[in-house]
């Protein structure tokens, strides 16, 4: 399709507005780079390189593979007060409502290499992430209703820090957006009697033009409905509802998926590719959830070269996502990159 045209997210049940005509070769003009890669495997001044100080005078121990700690600067807290919070000047009405939310919010250092990213970490490194990440939702979940795990990777997505590592959030009540999710599963499976993400991966599979990779327990597309010029979306093959219905092999079907998508991000303009990515798994509040199936989004901003990012300005903010090159260029472009990370052709 090279006219303007909205496609459906039943994810979110929104609209995105496609509009290829803007530009005739997505990949025209400068292509720039910038490594975004650190070549310190120690940071003397990286609060999270092991035997460093962090804040409050706490000293990051020597680890050698994952270490997991309270964040120092937290945006949740285990024992903030419950209970109705003070009314407002104005008096109490439905348009002016707050309640307190209690949650934890860990940091996770995926190795102790201040270099290294997912892209850059072999397979058994990042298996030892995936347990840890499993651990996490098991422990969590049996105090909140929901454990958010997340990366936030490259300045450019607000990364603070540049060492390898991610975000566990658990919260009282459930985020908007895996709310939203559960709202369109649990309908989707009303009406049809079976699960949304199964149906849409089996569908890309058989059509293979948004597939960017994929091995034996997982895939990973440029969704029908992707905002982000490369965003993917990687699905369970299996229908599991969360990290703990994983066996064997989906820890290390995750661990492979994640670094053959990360891996093609960096080398498509060869950089390190910043990106937010999180997973989204079934609520930790005691109800089966069989509408569930685990997946995991990445929000990569890169538009045309290291430095050119998209921007969600305009009528974005005001009307509806819109996005110019069409998730299935977008993929022919991620696909067509070589599964080597450039660092390493060399070497």
């Amino acid at each position: 399709m090279d006219y303007p045209h909205r496609r459906y997210n039943p994810l979110r049940r929104e609209w995105v507005l496609v509009s290829p005509q803007r530009t005739a070769r997505p990949w025209q003009g400068e292509v720039s780079g910038a490594s975004g890669f650190s070549a310190v495997h120690y940071d003397p001044d990286c609060y999270l390189c092991p035997g460093n100080r962090r804040a409050g005078g706490v000293v990051t121990p020597q680890y050698d593979s994952v270490y997991i700690f309270d964040n120092d600067y937290p945006a949740l807290l285990p024992n903030a007060a419950t209970g109705v919070l003070e009314t407002p000047a104005g008096g109490r009405t439905e348009l002016l409502v707050a309640e307190p939310e209690r949650g934890r919010c860990h940091v996770i250092c995926f190795h102790p290499d201040h270099s290294l990213t997912l892209a850059r970490m072999e397979l058994i490194s990042i298996r030892r992430v995936v347990d840890a990440w499993m651990e996490e939702y098991r422990l969590l979940g049996e105090e909140f209703r929901y454990v958010q795990i997340f990366e936030n990777r490259g300045a450019m997505m607000g990364a603070s820090n540049p060492h390898p590592h991610g975000q566990i959030w658990a919260t009282e009540h459930v985020p908007n957006e895996p709310a939203a999710e559960t709202a369109a599963l649990e309908e989707y499976h009303r009406a049809h009697g079976s699960c949304l993400l199964c149906d849409y991966a089996r569908h890309e599979l058989n059509e293979s033009a948004r597939v960017v990779c994929e091995n034996d327990s997982f895939l990973a597309v440029v969704p029908w409905w992707a905002i982000w010029p490369f965003e993917t979306l990687v699905l369970a093959k299996r229908h599991l509802r969360s990290l703990l219905d994983f066996g064997e092999a989906e820890r290390d079907g995750l661990a492979d998926l994640l670094k053959q998508v990360t891996t093609r991000y960096d080398n498509l303009f060869e950089t390190s590719f910043p990106y937010t990515m999180g997973f989204h798994q079934a609520p930790c509040d005691g109800r089966p959830h069989e509408e569930w199936h685990f997946h995991a989004h990445f929000y990569p901003p890169l538009l045309r070269s290291a430095t050119v990012r998209k921007y969600m300005v305009g009528f974005e903010m005001l009307g509806m996502p819109q996005r110019d090159i069409t998730p299935e260029s977008a993929a022919e472009r991620l696909k067509g990159v070589v599964g080597e990370h450039f660092l390493d052709r060399d070497s």
